[in-house]
């Protein structure tokens, strides 16, 4: 299920495929530092969002949560073990957060990603991290 774009997402695009939500990060092409502004995971460990993209970020998982596939997700999946508490990088203007970004795997630290996949039921607890960071 492909979630229709709203302005608030800015350059986030978002898919729900079964027990998984998609998230697609696409900066202009013509932005000579937009591979700097990929997301960064680390599979199974983390996420890492540069702070200018967090506002569109919180805009897709809301949109997310309105689907009736993420629901029926919810229902069928429990959550895994949740989101850390937000820290901010000063240096390279990224927000990180540990928890169950992409898929795990045998990949060490954080790599710049044009997508990444989060669990349905991990949803709400993201979206609660980005927004409880976003409100301070």
């Amino acid at each position: 299920m492909i979630i229709a774009a709203t302005r608030q997402m800015g350059l986030w695009a978002v898919e729900i495929q079964g027990h998984e939500v998609i998230f697609r990060f696409s900066p202009p092409a013509e932005n000579l530092t937009a591979s700097g502004e990929l997301p960064r995971v680390w599979p199974g460990r983390g996420l890492g969002v540069l702070d200018s993209s967090l506002p569109g970020l919180q805009a897709a998982l809301g949109e997310v949560m309105k689907a009736p596939a993420y629901w029926r997700g919810r229902m069928v999946n429990r959550p895994g073990p949740g989101w850390g508490v937000p820290r901010r990088d000063a240096e390279d203007g990224f927000v990180y957060l540990t928890g169950p970004a992409g898929r795990p795997g045998p990949a060490a630290g954080y790599q710049a990603v044009s997508c990444f996949t989060v669990a349905v039921a991990d949803v709400r607890d993201l979206r609660i991290r980005v927004s409880g960071y976003l409100a301070e």
